[in-house]
């Protein structure tokens, strides 16, 4: 069985749309589903994080095939989205 692909949910903390697209995820948590937050203007490589993502957050990132989902997203997009991850849980 292949083991979840890191999934990052790029955005700040004063994001109401990054707070959407993570309650998305959580509704996704049962089936394995989890996604590592990432503040843009709070690490290291901020710069680069900004220049990247500043305009498009919340944007989830799959880490294994380098995948991005950019806002606004609904559960089902969602879904099909991760739907080789989904399919495997069952």
């Amino acid at each position: 069985m292949q083991t979840d692909p890191q999934l990052t949910l790029y955005g700040t903390q004063a994001c109401h749309l990054c707070e959407e697209a993570s309650s998305l995820l959580a509704l996704l948590a049962g089936n394995g589903v989890q996604a590592r937050e990432q503040d843009i203007t709070n690490s290291a490589d901020s710069a680069e994080l900004m220049a990247r993502y500043q305009l498009r957050i919340p944007v989830l990132r799959r880490e294994d095939t380098g995948a991005e989902l950019d806002w606004p997203f609904t559960l089902p997009q969602l879904m099909e989205w991760l739907g080789d991850v989904l399919a495997e849980e069952g």
